[in-house]
């Protein structure tokens, strides 16, 4: 998005902190705390505030309160015209809010998670008085904004609810990388597979339903179906450890990679686990990137949960919805891409053409245009 911005004219200052299982291209030691130089001509801010999905609820917190002082202070001293914050965190708006007040500058904010909403419904956060600053803190963003971007049709309907008229909300999902992501020519023509799932590997993705289906799978005697799973997260470990104790020879853990490394993965896989907790919040509230990755790379998908994902994998028959919580339900879908090698081929197409419609080269320019309007 960034790099469109730029093309059309515009000069850019990313503001981010940092990620162990990232990179943000810049090498120079910090300085005060930060470092800065260009990447791919996009200014980049880098503050040292360490990042992991391993650290627990308190540190998280703080390094997010941390990170938006920070960035606030750099919207209040960076010439700009105008300051887009992405979240989640929710905090990450906190510097568009300053910029806007304190300096008159156009706010444009983007929703990835509906938070407190899905905290809530997930049962991660219960303490009513945080639940409640959250609130006040989305409503303030909500509300600030010169305009809002949601990313699924739950969100922008979030967003919505909080008073925030729909003719100043624009749905701009995730992205597909198509010139990046390409079907390849390792992948089985038989009944032997290998299911891939890619990302977090925490609470809300409830991956404990793919050992379920292993199991399943065990129980059947069916060893057709390799499955990866690709990442990190908090419950690695413990995944890990189920996957050991119960013998599921079948499900391989494997360390997070870049995206450019994922290609390769992809393009030989046959077949994507779109995964996630069964929370209602997340059928229509979430846009998960895996899914797009899985499309463009020309993968039949199962998702194992409701709502737009699903709808799209029905609708475009480029893979098996599955109810939650079904493990057999689960297992039957791999099985049956497994057992059927022409029907798997003609869903991966079907994949690959869903893909072209939210290319990221077209969500780019209609991101840049939104944002120039505000401008």
């Amino acid at each position: 998005m960034a790099r469109k911005l730029i093309e059309r004219g515009h000069r850019v200052i990313v503001v981010c902190g940092s990620y162990h299982g990232a990179e943000t291209g810049l090498d120079g030691s910090f300085t005060r705390g930060a470092r800065r130089g260009f990447v791919d001509g996009i200014e980049v801010v880098e503050l040292r505030l360490a990042y992991s999905n391993h650290h627990g609820f308190i540190k998280r917190t703080a390094t997010f309160l941390r990170f938006a002082i920070r960035s606030g202070w750099i919207a209040i001293s960076e010439p700009c015209d105008l300051i887009f914050a992405t979240s989640t965190p929710l905090t990450a708006g906190i510097p568009g809010i300053i910029g806007k007040v304190l300096r008159r500058r156009r706010f444009v904010f983007e929703v990835r998670d509906l938070w407190p909403e899905l905290p809530r419904a997930m049962g991660v956060i219960r303490s009513q008085s945080i639940l409640g600053a959250m609130s006040i803190l989305e409503w303030c963003c909500y509300r600030s904004a010169d305009r809002c971007i949601g990313l699924a049709p739950g969100i922008v309907n979030g967003i919505a609810k909080r008073g925030v008229p729909h003719s100043r909300i624009d749905l701009i999902p995730n992205a597909a990388d198509v010139e990046l992501f390409k079907p390849g020519n390792g992948r089985s023509s038989g009944p032997r597979i290998r299911a891939v799932f890619t990302g977090t590997h925490g609470i809300a993705n409830g991956l404990d339903a793919v050992l379920d289906a292993a199991g399943e799978l065990k129980r059947r005697e069916d060893d057709r179906i390799q499955i990866n799973l690709i990442g990190d997260g908090k419950l690695k470990a413990a995944l890990k450890s189920r996957a050991q104790s119960e013998r599921l020879t079948s499900v391989s853990f494997v360390e997070p990679m870049p995206k450019t490394a994922l290609v390769n993965i992809l393009s030989d896989a046959d077949v994507g686990l779109m995964v996630l907790a069964n929370v209602r919040a997340f059928y229509y509230g979430t846009s998960p990137n895996k899914f797009f990755d899985y499309l463009a790379s020309g993968l039949p998908v199962i998702c194992n949960y409701p709502g737009w994902v699903s709808d799209l994998i029905t609708e475009h028959q480029c893979g098996i919805a599955v109810a939650p919580s079904d493990p057999g339900a689960f297992a039957d879908a791999l099985q049956a891409i497994a057992s059927d090698p022409v029907g798997r081929r003609t869903m991966g197409m079907n994949a690959r053409e869903l893909a072209k419609q939210f290319d990221r080269e077209v969500l780019a320019e209609r991101f840049v245009d939104t944002l120039e309007r505000v401008a």
